[in-house]
C-alpha cells in the first residue's frame, strides 16, 4: 500500500562532480540548497548579494553582471545610518559609503565569473509580490524597513513573470551557452502576505515559469519541482520548523536526498561521504584531548583531508 504521493523529477543533462562550479540564486530556499552543497565542498557561489525573493530583482542584478556595469554612490542611500541599495539584500549593509560600493562591486565581479564559469545555475523563485518604489516606479529587492509609505506593493501579471524568465536564462546564454538552467519555486510560505495572497503569488510564478520553459525550448534548462514535494510529499505540518512556514531540517534533508539524486554523479558519492566523515570529525570535541585513542582518530582524520586535498584542492577544512 502507497501511503504518499511521490513527484517524479525529471532531470536529462550532465550529472554535477567536484570538476564542476555552482551557481545558486533566489529565495532563502536557494539557500537551505545551496549550503548542502557547501557543506559538502562542491564549488559554489550562493546568492552574492543577498536573498532575492521576485524574478524581477533576479534578472535585474544578472543583467548589471553581464553587462560590466559598475556600482557607484548613485546606486546606495543612507537609511537610519547604515548605507543599502535597493538592488541587494540587506546582508549587503555596511556603515561606510565606500564600503558598501566596493563590496557590490566585489560581489558583482564574483557573479560575473560564476555565470560564466558555472556548469549548473540554480534559481530558485519565491514570490510574485513586488514593492515599487512611488517616486520613480523602480521595483526594489528589498525596502531596507522603510516605511511603507514609499511603495506601491503589487503582484508581478503572468505576462512579466514569463518574459521575466525568458530574460534571465537568454542573459545567462550571452555568457554562458553550455550551463545547465535548474528553476524552482520556493516552498517557502510568504504568510505575511496572505494565506490566499500567497497561493495567488505561488500560481502566478507556477504558470509563468512553466510557460518560459515552453517557450524557450532549451533541452539544458529544467525545474525541479520542490514546491510540489513540499506540498504532496511532505503535507504534514511536523515537516516545518516552528514558524509553521518555512520547511524543517527533516524536510530540507528530504529534498537535498532528491536534488542528490537526480543532479549529482554516483560516482561521486564516495567523495560526498569522506567529506562528512571529515566534517563532523573537525566538528568533534573529545572528552579527554590528549587520550591515545583521540590521538589516533585525529592521525586518520589527517590522513581523509590530505587525501580530499591532493584530489580537490579546493577544498577548505577549518
Amino acid at each position: 500500500m502507497n501511503l504518499s504521493t511521490t513527484v517524479p523529477v525529471h532531470y536529462a543533462g550532465k550529472k554535477i562532480t567536484y570538476n564542476d562550479k555552482l551557481l545558486f540564486l533566489g529565495s532563502c530556499f536557494a539557500v537551505n540548497i545551496g549550503e548542502k552543497f557547501k557543506d559538502y565542498q562542491f564549488q559554489q557561489l550562493i546568492n552574492p548579494f543577498g536573498i532575492l525573493f521576485h524574478p524581477k530583482a533576479i534578472e535585474k542584478i544578472i543583467q548589471l553582471a553581464v553587462s560590466d556595469y559598475v556600482f557607484s554612490e548613485k546606486d546606495v542611500f543612507m537609511h537610519n545610518d547604515v548605507w543599502s541599495s535597493f538592488m541587494a539584500h540587506s546582508d549587503m549593509n555596511e556603515l561606510e559609503q565606500e564600503d558598501i560600493v566596493t563590496k557590490l562591486n566585489v560581489r558583482l565581479f564574483d557573479l560575473q565569473e560564476a555565470l560564466k564559469e558555472s556548469s549548473l545555475i540554480s534559481i530558485t523563485l519565491g514570490t510574485a509580490w513586488v514593492y515599487a518604489l512611488r517616486e520613480s516606479g523602480e521595483l526594489v529587492a528589498n525596502c531596507h524597513k522603510i516605511p511603507n509609505t514609499y511603495f506601491d506593493k503589487r503582484l508581478l501579471n503572468y505576462q512579466e513573470i514569463l518574459e521575466s524568465c525568458n530574460t534571465i536564462v537568454r542573459l545567462i546564454r550571452r555568457v554562458n551557452k553550455h550551463a545547465q538552467i535548474q528553476f524552482t519555486i520556493s516552498p517557502v510560505r510568504h504568510i505575511k502576505d496572505g494565506l490566499v495572497e500567497n497561493q495567488q503569488s505561488k500560481s502566478l510564478l507556477i504558470s509563468g515559469l512553466h510557460s518560459a520553459l515552453d517557450q524557450l525550448k532549451d533541452d539544458k534548462v529544467s525545474y525541479f519541482p520542490a514546491y510540489e514535494i513540499m506540498m504532496d510529499e511532505l503535507r504534514d505540518y511536523r515537516f516545518y520548523r516552528i514558524d509553521m512556514l518555512h520547511p524543517n531540517e527533516v524536510a530540507v534533508e528530504y529534498i537535498w536526498e532528491k536534488v542528490k539524486e537526480s543532479f549529482i554523479d554516483p560516482s561521486m558519492y564516495s567523495v560526498m561521504k569522506k567529506v562528512d566523515e571529515v566534517q563532523k570529525g573537525l566538528n568533534h570535541r573529545p572528552f579527554n584531548p590528549t587520550a591515545e585513542q583521540h590521538l589516533k582518530f585525529l592521525d586518520t582524520l589527517i590522513e581523509k583531508i590530505d587525501y580530499l586535498l591532493e584530489r580537490y584542492p579546493f577544498m577548505n577544512f577549518r
